[in-house]
């Protein structure tokens, strides 16, 4: 188990952190959202010690992390660091050696990593010869050949196309199933929701989310409500309690402000017989930020395109 308590940082007059608290049990998955600034990188850091707390403590399993420690857990850093002139299969195997791997272990391994990953190159071939993408898989290797306890994963999809993104989803839920703690960061809101077990959403060095994923969802509510009717925006905007009407997939998106009224559209909606469509639902983790995060860090997200439609 990984756990944070009342951990705090600060860089000169910058607060990074404030009071950080959450833990990760093992065969858990854990998203840390948030957007540039927001703390997630310095907590990697803390974790990682790369850096002390000022305040606050972090542990494993009840002990404070230490060097034994370290070769248990992956990391997968938001600044890629392969060697460019070192062959695929060596440069594997120098990290797991890092970890306390032996080559007569790891070797035999090698090439099933390599296509469990689809990796478009040979072991023999030097890194700078592959795709970004296939650097980037690689790298993923690296970070989980060891088999690690605890897996941190800096915006691990970044750069990856939505089926390199779905094999790297699996094999999270996989090293899941084989007990393995772990936690990553993901502006995309979608990766998160489908996989986390639990969120915590950091907002300039402060905790301003922390829970079950699904849990945290339904806190706010089922407050939307995707439409696909004969009923207009207008008289959806003319009903109490409608805050907000937009098209949305060729539907309708509607916001409410009481989760009660959800159940005054669907009998309108429905008074001639079928619709195609009606589903409400809590708001999405995307709306769900945009809501906690405010609009002026919004603004900065979108900027650095970290939220989604």
């Amino acid at each position: 188990m990984l756990k944070l308590e009342h951990v705090s940082k600060s860089f000169d007059n910058l607060r990074a952190l404030v009071d950080e608290s959450w833990q990760l049990d093992e065969g858990q998955i854990l998203g840390l959202i948030g957007q540039n600034g927001a703390g997630k990188s310095t907590t990697f850091k803390l974790i990682l010690n790369f850096i002390e707390t000022d305040s606050g403590q972090i542990t494993w399993n009840q002990k404070p992390i230490d060097n034994q420690t370290m070769n248990m857990i992956g990391f997968l850093p938001e600044e890629r660091g392969l060697y460019p002139d070192v062959k695929v299969g060596n440069q594997i195997m120098y990290f797991a050696e890092l970890h306390g791997r032996s080559k007569a272990e790891i070797k035999p391994k090698l090439q099933d990593w390599m296509d469990r990953f689809d990796v478009k190159g040979s072991l023999n071939d030097k890194v700078k010869k592959l795709s970004k993408g296939n650097q980037q898989k690689v790298q993923l290797i690296t970070a989980l050949i060891h088999e690690p306890k605890l897996i941190i994963l800096d915006e691990p999809f970044s750069g990856l196309d939505p089926v390199n993104a779905q094999i790297l989803l699996d094999i999270i839920v996989e090293q899941k199933e084989k007990g393995a703690a772990i936690i990553y960061s993901s502006h995309d809101m979608n990766n998160v929701s489908s996989i986390a077990d639990k969120i915590v959403m950091l907002n300039r060095g402060h905790v301003v989310l922390n829970g079950q994923t699904n849990q945290v969802r339904q806190s706010f509510g089922r407050t939307r409500v995707y439409l696909e009717s004969p009923l207009t925006a207008a008289e959806l905007s003319a009903i109490e309690g409608v805050e907000k009407v937009e098209k949305f997939a060729g539907g309708l998106q509607i916001s409410l402000s009481d989760p009660k009224v959800g159940e005054q559209i669907f009998k309108l909606a429905t008074k001639n017989g079928y619709i195609t469509a009606f589903d409400q639902q809590p708001p999405t983790l995307d709306q769900i930020f945009r809501m906690k995060i405010g609009s002026d860090a919004i603004k900065e997200a979108e900027s650095e395109g970290l939220t989604h439609e």
